[in-house]
């Protein structure tokens, strides 16, 4: 023991507070349970109550099988699963396989695949491979999951009509058109109100919607049809829970070895894709919810498999459904506020001490309503996010061949073709590489899309031969994967390119990416306005002798001269510093741009404006153009009106999050809205306030002010009689802001607008402030704005944008004089 256990430093003064070997004081420790561990115990309760006889149903398995199942899953799976808060039980996905068992092997050998697939369960979790069944593609998973909701609910909709169900999808859509014309009406009544309370309970308006949209739908769907029935006197098939004693358990499989295998296999990868999925869910559930609701820990996926496998043995052994994390009851367990895994647990007690005291209750349920209510849950698994999601990614054929495997074949042999057509289609996007090559200006320009495998380096070969000897070339990998042959073929040619006296630029769409040192382009090596920073890039002060190396003027690595990137405060090879004589900046010395000056180098006009829209054109439209196009053919269709200043420094669609097509922007010197008919007005600022309103619609308009307003500024320092340049008349629009804002700010008792928590750093800041105020007033005196503030169609909002801070804030009128509140960050998932 004292080779493991480090003695501490103050060993020698420790004190036993008791006799060493007696009980410590104070006696056992109780167990106890969170209040808010009940209530959610509670919740999922009611709700896991009416689904898993519902389910037992869909598979002709025993309804007290799904009893068994769920208070299983409820105390085994909840006791010595990873995931705390997620609810195990009988679940929809399993319904198929489950059905498809029992009525090829019958009850008590499913029951034996149960125990089995439980075991293998548990061989995984030890292996610790729970984390690879998440590389299962998720169009796959949600194809399988569609699937069987198409076969539950084809299914189901046999019973909901008063008839019987067959054995497969096919079957059960050739017969029905007979069964719509042998209808029973009582089932068909008591399953549209069955349905009609689960779509109308959680909508009820007003505050008795809130107090009663508490309770469970499915609970109250099921609760209100039987409660119908029985009052009327429908005559209908009801639950038949028969007595304990007879209750069939598992017996020894029966049945051909490899069918048994594939049984067992099947069953274990359902329930462990759909538990582990569902464990991932939570979560992110978990994570979503506010931090005064407890602290929850991170699923631990093995013993989450673990536990899993431990509850099937249980469930299968005790004559129980097959047993998966359940999505429906995890999720409400979350959202009541559960703590621990206390709730998950409870909710199982409350399960046995049902089914063993509410049988009478239970009988008195229609088939019909338990049918009616599976159905619903089958609909709910054909998710149309999951299809807009794998549309957007280029996976709908695998969401829809798995789909059709699982409704045509079965869910092993869905899963299977899934898992061919996404090994299909990866290659597909593998090997599919599109190599172009264009000639711009005299630069060769090599785009390659795609990955650049072995499979595509004759074509790429084949197009870099294409490039003249001496050329200047630049190659461009679209892509994200180079394989050894490919790096090869490009490294070869790029040598023997350069060695006839050509240029070789290989470039890729992220900062990183190049195979080799860049070529200097017109003796800048920055890229064209690098993100969120001033582009100012020093330019070598000589051209290059004639005869000179190319790649020693460039600046490329030589043996003489190891390759250095001046940044943006680099100095200049001539020695002097680059700031304040920057690059581009007035007064800078050897800059470009300059003729008949010794050692500089003459740049052509709009060079790093050509150098951004090439960047652009590369990297950005391939990515923007589809949704260029859609505004392009839709018009623009703003949803408000942003007024800001000039100031580059504000970025309107960084600091709103906002894209193509959300704002329409008018910015001008100090973010002014001259009065309309104002001496020396400008018609621009309001002829683009009535394009907005009467014309795009816009809901809001929206004035932000800046912090270090250069025009705020200047209009505390403005001679008002003075107004002869334009710069001075037209900061003539911001002298009401300024009366706003005397030198004495208790002048004349008026509350001043203020940031919430602070007071306005100084006079600049108070009087922009001010502005942002006053501006609105500016605006409710337009007739376009009056009008439609008048007719609720409008809205206006001050805002305040700290460039220092990066952080924005609204003003609230609520208060006199006008407070700025910070924006909080929130729920963006919400």
């Amino acid at each position: 023991m004292s080779a493991c256990v480090p003695a501490r430093a103050d060993s020698a003064r420790t004190k036993h507070v008791h006799p060493p070997h007696s009980p410590p004081p104070g006696g056992p420790r109780r167990f106890r349970v969170a209040g808010a561990d009940v209530s959610a115990s509670i919740a999922v309760f009611l709700i896991a109550l009416p689904l898993s006889l519902g389910i037992a149903l869909a598979t002709g398995a025993p309804l007290q099988a799904g009893l068994v199942a769920a208070a299983v899953g409820g105390i085994v799976a909840g006791r010595i699963g990873g995931c705390p808060l997620q609810v195990s039980g009988p679940a929809a996905g399993l319904t198929v396989v489950t059905a498809d068992l029992i009525q090829q092997y019958g009850w008590r050998t499913t029951c034996a695949i149960t125990v089995f697939a439980g075991i293998a369960q548990l061989g995984l979790g030890c292996l610790r491979v729970a984390r690879t069944a998440l590389a299962v593609s998720p169009a796959i998973v949600h194809g399988m999951l569609a699937g069987i909701g198409v076969t539950i609910a084809v299914a189901q909709l046999h019973i909901v009509l008063g008839g019987t169900p067959q054995s497969s999808v096919p079957d059960n859509l050739v017969a029905l058109p007979a069964q719509l014309a042998n209808l029973h009406p009582a089932d068909v009544a008591v399953s549209v109100l069955t349905l009609t309370l689960l779509l109308l309970w959680p909508r009820l308006p007003g505050r008795a919607g809130d107090i009663l949209g508490k309770l469970p739908a499915a609970l109250i769907a099921v609760g209100g049809a039987t409660a119908v029935a029985a009052l009327t006197g429908l005559r209908l098939p009801k639950v038949d829970l028969p007595s304990w004693s007879s209750h069939a358990l598992a017996s020894l499989p029966e049945g051909p070895v490899l069918g048994l295998v594939a049984a067992v296999l099947t069953t274990t990868l359902v329930c462990s894709v759909q538990s582990l999925l569902g464990a991932v869910a939570v979560d992110k559930l978990v994570a979503a919810r506010p931090a005064l609701t407890g602290r929850v820990k991170r699923s631990d996926l093995d013993r989450e498999l673990l536990g899993q496998g431990a509850a099937n043995i249980v469930s299968g052994s005790l004559g129980g459904l097959p047993i998966a994390g359940v999505a429906v009851r995890s999720s409400a367990n979350v959202a009541a506020g559960a703590v621990s895994r206390n709730s998950t647990m409870l909710h199982g007690v409350l399960v046995v001490i049902a089914a063993l005291l509410l049988v009478p209750a239970l009988e008195l349920i229609p088939l019909a309503s338990l049918a009616a209510l599976v159905m619903s849950v089958g609909l709910k698994m054909v998710s149309l996010n999951h299809i807009r999601t794998v549309t957007r990614h280029r996976e709908v054929l695998v969401y829809a061949v798995t789909t059709c495997g699982v409704v045509f074949l079965g869910v092993l042999e869905g899963v299977v073709l899934g898992i061919a057509v996404a090994v299909g289609v990866a290659l597909h996007r593998l090997t599919r590489t599109r190599i172009t090559h264009d000639d711009v200006e005299g630069v060769h320009h090599v785009h390659v899309r795609g990955q650049l495998t072995f499979l595509a380096v004759p074509r790429l070969s084949r197009v870099l031969h294409q490039v003249p000897h001496g050329a200047d070339a630049v190659v461009e990998l679209d892509g994200s994967f180079m394989d050894h042959a490919a790096y090869e073929t490009l490294q070869d040619w790029q040598k023997t390119h350069t060695a006839q006296g050509g240029s070789v630029d290989i470039t890729g769409r992220r900062p990183g990416t190049r195979i080799s040192e860049p070529a200097e382009v017109d003796g800048c090596r920055c890229r064209p306005w690098t993100p969120w920073r001033n582009h100012q890039c020093e330019r070598p002060s000589k051209a290059p002798a004639p005869g000179t190396d190319r790649r020693a003027a460039s600046g490329s690595p030589t043996r003489e001269s190891p390759a250095t990137t001046p940044g943006p405060n680099a100095s200049a090879t001539s020695g002097e510093s680059s700031a304040p004589g920057a690059y581009g900046a007035p007064g800078a010395t050897g800059t470009t741009g300059t003729t008949g000056t010794t050692g500089t180098t003459e740049q052509p006009r709009g060079h790093e404006l050509a150098r951004g829209i090439s960047a652009f054109h590369r990297n950005t439209a391939p990515l923007m153009r589809r949704e260029l196009a859609r505004l392009a053919r839709e018009g623009q269709q703003p949803s408000q009106l942003f007024l800001t200043c000039a100031d580059s420094r504000v970025v309107t669609s960084m600091i709103t999050s906002s894209g193509p097509g959300d704002l329409f922007v008018v910015r001008n010197v100090g973010n002014f809205v001259p009065l309309p008919g104002e001496e020396s007005g400008d018609d621009s600022v309001a002829a683009a306030i009535e394009y907005a309103v009467d014309v795009l619609k816009v809901r809001s308009i929206t004035v932000c002010g800046h912090s270090g307003c250069g025009a705020m500024q200047a209009l505390l320092g403005a001679d008002p009689a003075g107004a002869r340049t334009p710069l001075q008349r037209w900061l003539r629009h911001g002298l009401p802001s300024l009366e706003r804002v005397p030198a004495d700010a208790a002048e004349d008792g008026r509350e001043r607008p203020r940031l919430a928590g602070r007071a306005p750093a100084d006079a600049a800041e108070r009087l922009c402030l001010a502005n942002v105020v006053q501006q609105l007033e500016h605006l409710r005196a337009h007739e376009s704005v009056a009008r439609a503030l008048g007719a609720g169609d409008l809205e206006l909002q001050g805002m305040y944008f700290h460039v220092g801070e990066a952080q924005s804030y609204l003003l609230s009128e609520d208060t006199e004089g006008g407070v700025f509140e910070l924006v909080r960050e929130t729920n963006l998932t919400a």
